[in-house]
């Protein structure tokens, strides 16, 4: 399945930067607005060492990661709902997002221009409120759509309404949509909207070097504000990050070694987004290909199954399913096998993360 996150904030809050640090691609950095215009997108593998450990005992001829496209989107600014800046090009990009990750300065100076004081919440609400502005009008506008129909009696429209309206009434009250408990139906009315404030948002705090933990006030507020509203948030220093990646392997791992940094940001941040989007893993291993599947947890093995091809969930037979850990243990799917740990699983089997399957297709 496809994951895409983009990446959101004022203008030169370190926006390009990180983007640069995760993705190794090279997006324009500069220390002034809308120095991104047109959005930078990059294909980032998801770090799994879970990968090397089945490749150790799977002889195969490649090794391919789960991957997530990190869109960088230009610099937003009070008043782009109604054209400012980038104005509707830019929310244009969120819409295409399956999740948002905000960024917001927390890190003093006056190395990177800024009018007035830094302010990490005052900045996630400007961005916040933005998107809310947007999706008022894209859900006023379907809800006159509608309501023509409506009012003739019609019971699909009557629901469609209503859900708008309530919708409208929640953006109204000042929450975003993300916040708000919607059923299966009126999830399936509102997604094809596109809505940016029901997106899963994870904040993350650009921090500088001397706190990578992200102990700080601006961190602090960040945290709290995120917790308060049912968010995830990571600190994560661009500048380091950058740094850390333009060097070759030798030297990263004793600059990280001696700054205490067990990992690079990118490991924490997908994992992050994972857990934000409720996604998981399973694998399949053969000698043709060693691969990671990215699947909402909770699927059930065929649907799980028809991430490999759309036409694999309609005709699934059966999987045979054993995990890492039985791999770890017995060397081999044969050894396995023979030790009684293969698994067939049917139709209603719920997949769990690490498992690795093979699936038994039909004609």
């Amino acid at each position: 399945m496809s994951v895409s996150c983009g990446i959101v904030g004022l203008p030169n809050v370190g926006k390009s930067t990180i983007f640069s640090a995760l993705s190794s691609a090279k997006a324009e950095v500069g220390n002034f607005p809308f120095c991104t215009i047109e959005p930078n997108v990059a294909v980032v593998e998801v770090p799994d060492e879970r990968l090397e450990i089945i490749h150790g005992f799977v002889e195969t001829k490649r090794v391919l990661p789960a991957v997530v496209k990190v869109v960088d989107i230009a610099g937003l600014v009070a008043g782009a709902s109604e054209g400012e800046g980038m104005g509707n090009k830019f929310l244009g990009n969120i819409k295409e997002c399956d999740a948002v990750m905000q960024v917001v300065r927390c890190f003093g100076g006056d190395k990177v221009l800024r009018e007035g004081p830094v302010d990490p919440i005052g900045d996630i609400e400007v961005v916040e409120l933005e998107l809310e502005l947007a999706d008022l009008e894209t859900l006023k506008r379907n809800a006159e759509r509608v309501g023509k129909k409506a009012r003739a009696g019609d019971k699909d429209s009557q629901f469609e309404k209503e859900t708008f309206e309530q919708a409208i009434a929640v953006l109204d009250g000042g929450k975003p949509l993300r916040v708000h408990s919607w059923n299966e139906r009126q999830q399936q009315v509102l997604k094809p909207l596109f809505l940016m404030s029901m997106k899963p948002v994870l904040y993350v705090a650009n921090v500088a070097d001397d706190d990578l933990e992200g102990q700080g006030e601006y961190c602090k507020k960040v945290a709290a504000y995120a917790a308060e509203h049912g968010s995830d948030w990571l600190p994560i220093c661009g500048d380091l990050e950058l740094e850390l990646r333009s060097m070759d392997e030798e030297d990263r791992q004793m600059f990280m070694q001696e700054l205490g940094v067990k990992e690079l940001g990118l490991a924490r941040l997908i994992r992050t987004v994972y857990h934000l989007l409720g996604l998981q893993t399973y694998f399949t291993a053969g000698e043709k290909e060693v691969r990671a599947w990215t699947f909402h947890r909770g699927d059930t093995a065929p649907r799980a199954a028809g991430v490999i091809h759309t036409d694999f969930e309609k005709a699934f037979i059966r999987a045979e399913i054993y995990s890492v850990e039985d791999l770890q243990t017995y060397h081999s799917e044969a050894a396995i096998r023979a030790a009684g740990k293969l698994r067939t699983e049917g139709r209603d089997y719920v997949m769990q993360d690490g498992d690795i399957a093979h699936f038994l297709i039909g004609k």
